[in-house]
């Protein structure tokens, strides 16, 4: 395991950043997927009921949430995932052999994906995605306009998440936010900021309300919050650096991913019972086991 490394010093357009952002909340994960890109990788998978499960993703149909769902299949995890409509857990935008966006339930060649078909706010959709299965580890990577889900999903759904986690014994959790949620808003871009303070008030009152269900009701969980910097639909960069003390560069979805994952599965993850601000050229440095290995992959396919 490499720990420690410190990426290279890249400059970043704060305005860039700032519209990565807008975008990823504004239109949502999902929406984002919907644009034609050349695809990077392979993974062919068909949808049944598998009885035992370790990684549970919530908000597998938006970008983030579809690549934890992809890398935790690449992996050999049996993935359980809970989405308002089937028809949108969708390939992302760098899985080889689909159609940037298209439909990931008619695929073949794996039996280790289990899709709930439901809301995050309703308590017992999240308990099917629970209910006889071995899940040892969750995704939380909730998204979408405020308009389609509402100004409480992310704090109602990571409510019920949490609640649901104590009661089948699930330890291990990993929530996505953004930069700027909490105490990071000197780290946000200064147009981000004001962003935040205008537009989209709404959205991250929701965030900073997110996070404090994780710290306050999920205090007793081994939790991390991940807050991302500008995102971008590219390939695993295989490089993801974490801390609080540098403003934040972009990062790839892929990246994020597969931070989330080390998070639930590593034994020794280093941040756990904090919220860490990443990205891909940030100042103290943390080296992403998993997204080592799944650029190693990716090298192999080509």
């Amino acid at each position: 395991k490499k720990r420690g490394r410190v990426a290279a010093p890249i400059k970043t357009n704060t305005m860039g950043m700032a519209l990565f952002s807008v975008l990823a909340f504004l239109c949502g994960e999902a929406s984002a997927l919907r644009v034609g890109v050349t695809p990077a990788r392979l993974i062919s998978l068909r949808i049944t009921v598998s009885p035992m499960c370790s990684v549970a993703v919530f908000g597998a149909s938006g970008g983030t949430g579809s690549e934890a769902v992809l890398q935790a299949l690449e992996r050999g995890e049996e993935v359980t995932c809970l989405v308002r409509d089937r028809n949108k857990l969708v390939a992302p935008r760098t899985a080889a052999g689909f159609t940037a966006g298209a439909p990931l339930l008619p695929a073949a060649g794996s039996e280790k994906l289990t899709v709930t078909q439901g809301s995050v706010t309703a308590r017992g959709d999240v308990d099917a995605v629970f209910a006889g299965k071995d899940v040892t580890g969750v995704v939380v990577a909730l998204g979408g306009k405020t308009s389609d889900v509402g100004p409480t999903m992310l704090q109602d759904g990571t409510a019920n998440i949490v609640s649901a986690c104590k009661q089948y014994g699930v330890k291990r959790i990993s929530i996505v936010t953004t930069i700027g949620a909490g105490d990071s808003m000197d780290q946000a871009p200064w147009a981000f900021r004001l962003l935040m303070m205008t537009v989209m008030s709404s959205i991250m009152a929701d965030k900073n309300a997110q996070e404090s269900v994780i710290t306050t009701a999920g205090a007793d969980l081994e939790y991390c919050i991940v807050r991302p910097g500008g995102l971008k639909s590219e390939p695993p960069t295989g490089i993801v650096t974490a801390g609080n003390d540098q403003d934040a560069g972009a990062i790839t979805r892929a990246d994020v991913a597969a931070f989330c994952l080390d998070a639930v599965l590593e034994p020794d993850f280093q941040f756990l019972g904090q919220a860490v601000s990443i990205s891909s050229n940030m100042g103290s440095g943390f080296q992403s086991v998993l997204a080592d290995k799944t650029k190693s992959r990716m090298a192999a396919k080509k």
